[in-house]
């Protein structure tokens, strides 16, 4: 998977990739050259005394040494290029993914590891492809280039490559083979690290509110206990692996002084030979040092390649017409035709068997006990997820097969949970319409009922919204929201329990607004409070996912159990009547 990913993404930057091994190569060879100059310094100039070779082969090496240095740093430059290019590109096609994706595959995934899978997983595949470039391909070329050169040198000492090169290749492999699942295991504990985290700061005042701080505490100390013990256990791995390298090293360096010293007393070589021969046994240790070290990087990069290609891979369940409708002659009309939905390993639908239609300049009110399937039924129109059965409708056109972004421009939505984005007031409110004036901004809080508290701010429209909008109350994000969609002006009207945060007063005054401004479009509202729905032209009573009424206030309130019993417990005798 992760030799598939790095294909996949790294192709627009091949060209770079070509200069990284170029500039490598001619490094690597320069480097592999100094120390035959150096032996003949020692053997032709220093031990016969001659200065003028030495002066000359040493102005031979300073020159050489230059050239490796600028092809150290351009190729340095080059790699660190396209390993960021490369971290850019992934983070980007995970956040188009990730957004295509329908409530189904977020929950799937959970929000969590998708953060983490955008950030760290991306940095270590990041941080692979960047080690690459400076040592990785210099490794290889290293370590060949070192045998040809030292047998160059002296052949009767390669025995000694033929021992310890092997032997190091044996013991980095059994090292990493035992590293593998620790460093996989290590990104679950991220993932459930990040999710603890994430709950408590989301949840502080639940968490407060009952006195669970000591528990929520404990929670977080056993998940990090665990990462922190995963870590520890690769991380002695990972220690073991360098005294291993180190003591082949040094112990392959000794032999290579007590054998090449009892061939020069033979004869058999020279002085000169004997240090360029230690020179590059050291270089080919080293190298293969620096590809333990790349392989130690490779596990982890690679099951992170894995999580990420599984996001990529993952194709969302709302897959949008491969030939869209782009136009309908339909305006402001809903319709849901024999609609049953059904999650994914569920033992019932959710909902089953739904018929109804809304028109524009009419009003559909859904309401129903707590699991009865409202936000879901409302979340088939615009395909947060798509129904299981029978036929959604906008405009008189299956929404499977309208173009998405003709589909979301046609609807307002104001979900169950109001989420504003950090930033000020005035982009929260053109989230929908980039090119809204300041007076459609006013205009759409003065209907929100948002206008006054806007106004009572410092800034006014460019007073600081945080992230979530944890810094205004629940009626004035409610508020805020519905102002966005209103902003949006679209011709269908998605009100998911948006006034359920709003006073009485507050709720009557913002409805009353809202009649004038939707008057010629398809209102979906759903809400809990009999005097928020009783004025629609259509109120549907939904009980375990089906319908049990559909009609207008009075004659439910005659005809249908579930929905006069909703009403007997919100309204006295008389104002049902």
């Amino acid at each position: 998977m992760l030799i598939r990913l790095l294909r996949t993404y790294l192709r627009p930057y091949a060209r770079w990739l070509l200069a990284v091994i170029a500039l490598q190569l001619l490094g690597t060879i320069a480097s592999l050259y100094l120390p035959n100059l150096n032996a003949d310094i020692i053997d032709n100039g220093i031990a016969k005394g001659d200065t003028g070779y030495i002066l000359r082969t040493g102005g031979w090496m300073l020159i050489i040494s230059l050239a490796q240095i600028a092809c150290s740093v351009a190729a340095t430059l080059y790699g660190s290029r396209t390993a960021m290019s490369l971290g850019r590109d992934l983070r980007a096609a995970l956040f188009r993914r990730v957004s295509d994706f329908s409530g189904r595959e977020v929950a799937r995934f959970g929000a969590p590891s998708l953060i983490t899978r955008n950030t760290n997983d991306v940095q270590q595949v990041q941080m692979l492809v960047a080690v690459t470039c400076t040592m990785m391909i210099t490794a290889p070329i290293m370590c060949v280039g070192g045998i040809i050169m030292a047998l160059h040198e002296d052949v009767g000492l390669s025995w000694l490559m033929g021992v310890s090169v092997p032997l190091l290749a044996i013991v980095v492999g059994l090292v990493i083979q035992r590293m593998v699942p620790q460093f996989r295991l290590m990104q679950t504990c991220i993932d459930v690290v990040n999710r603890i985290l994430r709950e408590q700061i989301g949840g502080v005042r639940v968490v407060r509110a009952f006195v669970r701080e000591p528990v929520e505490t404990q929670r977080f100390g056993a998940a990090n206990v665990e990462l922190t013990d995963t870590a520890l256990q690769a991380g002695r791995l990972m220690a073991l692996l360098f005294p291993a390298v180190i003591l082949i090293l040094n112990v392959s360096s000794a032999a290579v002084m007590w054998f090449g010293a009892l061939r020069i007393e033979s004869g058999q070589t020279q002085i000169g030979a004997l240090t360029a021969f230690l020179i590059y046994l050291t270089q080919i240790l080293m190298s293969v040092m620096m590809a333990t070290f790349m392989l130690m990087m490779i596990p982890r990069a690679a099951v992170c390649a894995d999580r990420i290609s599984e996001v990529l891979d993952t194709e969302s369940s709302v897959a949008p017409s491969a030939h869209p409708v782009t136009s309908v002659s339909v305006r402001a009309q809903v319709e849901f035709r024999n609609v049953a939905f059904q999650y994914p390993g569920a033992a019932d639908p959710v909902l089953q068997d739904i018929s109804v239609r809304v028109a524009g300049g009419e009003t559909l009110a859904i309401i129903g006990s707590t699991g009865a399937g409202k936000t879901t039924l409302v979340s088939l129109i615009p395909r947060l997820f798509d129904a299981t059965h029978g036929t959604v409708l906008v405009d008189g056109v299956d929404v499977r097969k309208l173009d998405p972004d003709l589909l979301w421009t046609r609807i307002g939505l104001v979900p169950q949970r109001p989420y504003l984005f950090s930033g000020t007031v005035a982009s929260n409110l053109r989230y929908g319409n980039p090119d809204a004036t300041d007076e459609e901004l006013w205009q759409a809080l003065e209907i929100a009922q948002a206008r006054d508290f806007v106004q009572a701010m410092p800034a006014g429209l460019e007073a600081p919204i945080a992230q979530g909008g944890t810094n205004v109350s629940g009626g004035q994000r409610q508020r805020l929201a519905i102002a966005r969609a209103l902003v949006r002006k679209p011709e269908i009207y998605l009100f998911d329990e948006s006034f359920s945060a709003l006073d009485l007063g507050t709720d009557a005054r913002l409805r009353a607004a809202l009649r004038a401004v939707t008057r010629d479009a398809a209102v979906v509202i759903v809400a809990q409070r009999i005097s928020t729905i009783r004025g629609a032209d259509q109120i549907l009573v939904l009980d375990s996912g089906a319908i049990v009424g559909l009609g207008r206030h009075r004659e439910l309130v005659r005809t249908c159990p579930t929905y006069a019993q909703i009403v007997e417990s919100q309204l006295s005798a008389e104002e049902a009547a």
